[in-house]
């Protein structure tokens, strides 16, 4: 047994957690001590027993105290009955006391679709738990799958199946060779560097690499490894820590082929603009993860540059686990890491399918896919109306566009536009698995395949009703995935216009001529119209991101200036708002903000997730029964883990190097209203938005010059009106009023031509979306007959395992029927604990933003050159 192992029992050996479909983890796991109980109970481990795929399960057996497990037997049936019969199958040599002095097995060759296990005593005690096992093509819970599918090279069947394979790799001790390098057990090299984990392990810097392809799509699963060495799943090789680290890739795209698991910090943002070889230089958690101990694990479908699907992306990751955790062994805490779309596919995966992380490592973040879909969406329709005849005819100047679309410069637009939202959202586009030949063409293939992520996510939003249908759906003979989006009743502009940046006159000639787009992605006179279901479904189904079910992770999200690239600072603070609305506080989320673009800085990533393992690492050792979120609050104020602002050095220690605006600066600046103490970290204050260091008394920014040295911008829905919880994409409406363009003054025939624009009314953003509603936790996609539910709904009640005596079936332990959890592993296993019931101005300052902004701009013209050749590169090889 590993040196390391008794620790873990005391910790979380397996720590298994029963999440309940609200995301409650109620106290279980090895580390607690087995109930007292006259009957037999069984539980599966690696995941509920309805969902398990591959034919295998963990499964823990507890026996009443007189038992003796040598009397136990175990067989599997298609079928309940209590003696085994000539077609049943032993399995009684799966199970064993286990180092954590538990009962438990890997139970092996389960049938496709219900199982039956059965454990008995001689005296004629025993439990049935029935098992439902699915193909490893999937789908278990996302729905029916995306058509046609290209497989990769070697794939036995359609689903994509194929032996695992096993390469492996290694840390030179030559600083010239960068990352890790290719390694052959029969020719090992001889530079091989070596590494002591976090928990005093030394071993060679080895690591075993597994590939292979669950959910018709590609798995990764990395770790340190002894080649000499045997490893057993109850006795793992002593350089794993028991932790799971989960690196994301970026974007947000549909793909009809496998893809690739993402491996690096920064996959698909930062990497496909970055010269080859320079991506660690500004990141490489992975590789210090792997040198600690940790192992990593990665899965194509939770990479939303391949695929933004939050069902099919929880899906597959809950899949990895399984195996994972099934073949190698309990996990003690997984975390996640990702920039972009990396932060999307943690955050949203995390708050609709609560329990598979514990920690998030956001970077560049987004809530979700669609609040910046929503913005993005705006600022399409701003640039042709501003690019076009109308916007020039209107007189509006590029300063006046970038008023209206809430943005230092009008290239952000152009940025969203050409390298996110245009691929992202255009069903005509080429998307990997596609051809001219079968991709969608409204005039010549209307029944071809629409390459949109609305369309890739059509289980979860659903079909347009038939009376909506256009001639191509028509044709086609189904509706196209419905709208969750709509831009009725909002009026663009509108604070510019009251700060007089814009005039009425152009005001008015903006909404009247801004229009909407059809189901194609085209402009419409008419304004878009949100699908109401579909805007519900988005809610419902997590793809927009409500922070509803967050409470029991711990966040650290890292940034920097964005330098144009459509990555506002400001997301970060829309999700603490979501937070601070949703749960009363975002006491578990931090902020740490530097100078370098996008990521903050260059060692964020790697202080992020030492950080998060010191604050999980407590979280863990916590044993009081209070609720989960309290004690990820209370592990982060014990172990001083704060929001912080940096500079560009890279250098950045516990207390972090900052901006040099000293104390008396700050004094003269603030009138002495900020009293800065010694001895603390860095701190952000929500109300002012300021982010302070008070060990040397440095801020990050004062008043405009914050959101200027943040890039923390407005988007046209908030200079329309809205608030910063950016998740309103299906207004209330509210009677249109003149008296709300106070101070300018409309016209009598302005105001007549306005409430044309308005019949219905204008955005009332007080009220949240007219169909606004909580993400609710598991949701799945599929019937039981494998057809489609469109919208989804919750997964039932997980299975229990049923006690029987030898003559009559008992009555079932306490908290045994009708319970709505159902045991996933949180990684493993989850913290125990029961959780409870849940144009500008004038002056000096405006000089130096104009500069800013034309330095902006230059640094913009030249980054949207570079990115759109890094873009085609990138979309060639995904």
């Amino acid at each position: 047994m590993s040196s390391h192992a008794p620790r873990r029992s005391r910790l979380f050996l397996t720590l298994l957690a029963v999440v309940t479909l609200s995301g409650t983890m109620l106290p279980t796991g090895a580390a607690m001590a087995a109930p007292s109980t006259d009957v037999i109970t069984m539980e599966t481990l690696s995941n509920r027993a309805d969902l398990v795929f591959d034919g295998n399960a963990l499964v823990r057996i507890t026996l009443p105290s007189d038992a003796d497990v040598a009397d136990l037997r175990v067989w599997l049936a298609p079928d309940r009955h209590k003696d085994p019969g000539d077609g049943d199958r032993d399995v009684t040599s799966a199970f064993a006391v286990r180092p954590n002095g538990q009962i438990e097995g890997v139970v092996t060759g389960l049938a496709l679709g219900s199982n039956e296990l059965t454990a008995r005593l001689p005296d004629g005690r025993g439990a049935w738990l029935t098992i439902t096992n699915h193909p490893r093509g999937g789908p278990i819970f996302a729905g029916p799958q995306l058509e046609p599918w290209a497989c990769q090279d070697g794939a036995v069947d359609e689903d994509c199946n194929t032996e695992p394979q096993i390469t492996w790799q290694y840390k030179s001790t030559d600083p010239s060779k960068d990352g890790l390098q290719d390694y052959d057990p029969s020719a090992p090299p001889t530079d091989i560097a070596t590494t002591t984990t976090d928990e005093g392990v030394t071993v060679p810097f080895i690591v075993r690499v597994e590939t292979g392809y669950q959910d018709r799509d590609q798995y990764r699963i990395a770790m340190l490894w002894q080649p000499d060495q045997e490893w057993e799943r109850w006795n793992p090789q002593e350089q794993w820590n028991g932790k799971l680290f989960i690196p994301h890739g970026g974007n947000c795209g549909v793909a009809h082929r496998t893809g690739l698991a993402p491996t690096e910090d920064y996959s698909g943002t930062l990497t496909f603009f970055l010269p080859d070889g320079l991506a660690d230089a500004v990141g490489d958690s992975p590789t210090v993860a792997l040198s600690r101990g940790f192992a990593m694990m990665s899965t194509a479908l939770s990479n939303t540059g391949h695929n933004c699907s939050v069902a099919s992306g929880a899906e597959s990751l809950m899949m990895a686990k399984e195996h994972f955790i099934e073949t190698y062994g309990s996990v003690r805490y997984t975390i996640g890491s990702g920039c972009s779309g990396g932060s999307i596919a943690q955050q949203t995966i995390a708050n609709a399918y609560p329990g598979i992380y514990q920690g998030l490592i956001t970077t560049c973040s987004f809530p979700d896919a669609l609040t910046p879909g929503l913005e993005f969406t705006d600022t399409h329709l701003l640039r042709l109306y501003f690019e076009g005849s109308e916007g020039m005819s209107a007189g509006f100047t590029p300063p006046q566009w970038a008023a209206v679309e809430g943005h230092l410069s009008h290239l952000n637009a152009i940025m969203a536009d050409e390298l996110l939202y245009k691929e992202a959202t255009d069903p005509t586009t080429l998307c990997p698995g596609i051809d001219e030949s079968t991709v969608y063409n409204p005039q010549t293939n209307p029944a071809g395949v629409r390459c949109s992520i609305i369309d890739g996510s059509i289980n979860i939003f659903g079909p347009r009703d038939a009376s909506m249908w256009t001639a191509q759906e028509q044709q086609a003979g189904r509706g196209f995935a419905a709208l969750p989006f709509g831009n009725v009743g909002v009026q663009y502009g509108l604070n510019a216009l009251k700060e007089g940046l814009i005039t009425a006159e152009q005001f008015v000639s903006l909404n009247e001529d801004i229009g909407g787009l059809t189901i194609d992605i085209q402009p419409q006179a008419e304004r878009t119209e949100a699908d109401p279901t579909a805007v519900m479904n988005a809610y419902r189904s997590g793809m927009l991101n409500t922070a509803s079910n967050l409470s029991e992770v711990a966040i650290i999200d890292h940034r920097g200036p964005d330098p144009g690239v459509a990555h506002d600072a400001r997301f970060s603070w829309v999700t603490r708002d979501r937070l601070i609305r949703e749960q009363g506080n975002a006491d578990n989320q931090v902020i740490w903000y530097g100078a370098f673009p996008l990521i903050g800085d260059p060692g964020y990533s790697t202080q992020a997730l030492l950080e998060m393992d010191r604050w999980l690492s407590a979280v863990e050792a916590d044993e009081r029964d209070v609720p989960l979120s309290q004690k990820i609050v209370q592990a982060r104020e014990a172990e001083n883990i704060q929001d912080r602002c940096s500079n560009l050095s890279g250098t950045s220690d516990e207390d972090g190097i900052f901006l040099p605006l000293t104390d008396p600066a700050v004094t003269d600046l603030t009138g002495g209203a900020i009293d800065l103490a010694d001895g603390l970290r860095p701190a952000l204050d929500p109300a002012s938005h300021l982010i302070v260091d008070p060990v040397s008394e440095t801020l990050c920014g004062l008043g405009p010059g914050t959101d200027l040295y943040q890039t923390k911008f407005d988007s046209p829905r908030i200079v329309a009106g809205d608030g910063n919880y950016s998740d309103n994409s299906d207004c209330v409406l509210r009677p249109f009023d003149p008296a709300d363009y106070a101070p300018q003054t409309l016209s009598e025939e302005q105001v007549t031509r306005l409430q044309a624009v308005f019949p219905d009314g204008v955005c009332d953003y007080s009220q949240p979306s007219s169909n606004f509603a909580q993400t609710v936790p598991w949701m799945t996609y599929q019937a039981a007959d494998g057809s489609v539910i469109y919208g989804g709904e919750p997964l039932p009640a997980a299975p229990v395992s049923t006690p029987f005596t030898g003559s009559t079936i008992a009555s079932d332990p306490p908290g045994s029927t009708g319970d709505p959890s159902g045991t996933l592993l949180t990684g493993g296993g989850g913290y125990v604990g029961a959780s409870a019931d849940a144009l500008p101005g004038t002056g000096a300052p405006w000089t130096l933003i104009y500069a800013l902004a034309a330095g902006f701009a230059l640094a913009q013209a030249g980054l949207v050159l570079t990115l759109r050749r890094r873009s085609e590169e990138f979309r060639a090889r995904r």
